[in-house]
């Protein structure tokens, strides 16, 4: 296959060390995306922005009818990489990988109808934290073949390391959620997988220009600060989230699972807070679609307890580029005095 080696996507199993780098993962299905689940995950982001909700808002806005939010493409997504985990990279437990940077650059908005398909790049490895880091590449298509967006998600996986998250959550972990566990349908057959000789993701895409909603260019100016917003997250709101995005892991939702494991209370998804802040970011832009690249690094957890959690955004004009009438966002995220993000940046293209 020229300078493709095929991987057995039935049997692989990789060890730390003889990661395979390079690996293109193909998810075994298209995921077609409908209209309640986006507004069910508009709510569970805490998005109120009417083109996620109204198919009148998003024809305004000059949609065929409603969009998306941002970080939607994370329900399929997080399918995809748990089916690779599953099939090809065996021998890490998905309870244990923790998310510490997402990039995301877009290409158009996903929409009601869209038969999105997955193909995963393990891009690079290295031994840090006690584990494996590893840089997954996605790229998002539509049923056309197009482009729709491309993201990089980094992880620390550890294999047989910390406590059994099956044997402490048995009571409370869903049907389904680990490989081998009970199922009452038979189990899919796998992905295609191949390995690749350090070949990038690269597809063709095009950039619609902002739509008449977005914020006028000759109105920004470097160093203007956008209103802050408080975000507010239950118990409730971290179980809601799990369920709508298919992340069940009990350690963000149970406090028994967190104590057991010794954290200090049930910690929100890593993409809840990701979500949460592109919502931020795209009701000051004015129309979410005019979001071209989004990058947070997660350097704090956020611990919720049974009082809840806070979490206040803020962001700040870092830069503009006249030629391309785009603005870069400077974010922030603190909860209980603490950063949670670390770098965290938006690109938005205005009119």
């Amino acid at each position: 296959m020229g300078n493709e080696d095929v991987i057995d996507s039935t049997g692989g199993t990789f060890i730390a060390g003889e990661l395979p780098v390079g690996l293109h993962y193909r998810a075994r299905d298209h995921y077609v995306v409908g209209r309640e689940k986006i507004r069910e995950f508009a709510r569970a982001v805490q998005d109120h922005h009417p083109v996620h909700w109204s198919e009148g808002a998003g024809i305004d806005y000059g949609y065929d009818g409603l969009i998306a939010p941002p970080t939607f493409f994370s329900v399929p997504g997080f399918l995809a990489q748990a089916e690779m985990f599953e099939s090809v990279m065996t021998g890490y437990d998905l309870s244990q990988i923790m998310q510490t940077d997402q990039v995301i650059r877009y290409h158009r908005p996903i929409r009601p109808g869209d038969a999105l398909s997955f193909e995963v790049h393990l891009h690079s490895v290295r031994h840090a934290f006690g584990g494996d880091l590893m840089s997954f590449e996605t790229a998002v298509t539509d049923q056309d073949g197009a482009l729709v967006l491309v993201s990089r998600t980094d992880v620390v996986g550890r294999r047989g390391a910390g406590p059994d998250l099956g044997e402490l959550g048995a009571g409370v972990l869903m049907h389904g959620f680990r490989p081998g566990a009970d199922r009452a349908t038979p189990v899919p057959r796998a992905g295609s997988a191949a390995r690749t000789a350090g070949r990038p993701l690269v597809l063709a895409g095009a950039e619609p220009p902002a739509g008449p909603c977005a914020r006028d260019f000759d109105t920004v100016r470097v160093g203007d600060e956008l209103p802050t917003r408080t975000a507010r997250f239950t118990i409730g709101d971290l179980v809601n989230y799990a369920g709508v995005s298919g992340d069940p892991n009990p350690i963000h939702w149970s406090a028994e699972v967190a104590d057991r494991v010794d954290l200090e209370a049930p910690v929100a998804h890593g993409m809840l807070t990701i979500g949460s802040a592109a919502g931020f970011v795209t009701s000051w832009l004015g129309d979410p679609g005019a979001l071209r690249e989004y990058a947070v690094r997660l350097t704090s957890p956020v611990f919720v307890t049974r009082e809840g959690a806070e979490i206040e955004f803020g962001g700040r004009v870092k830069a503009t580029d006249p030629s391309a009438r785009t603005a870069t966002i400077a974010l922030t995220a603190r909860h209980q005095g603490r950063r949670v993000f670390g770098r965290a940046t938006a690109v938005v293209q205005l009119r």
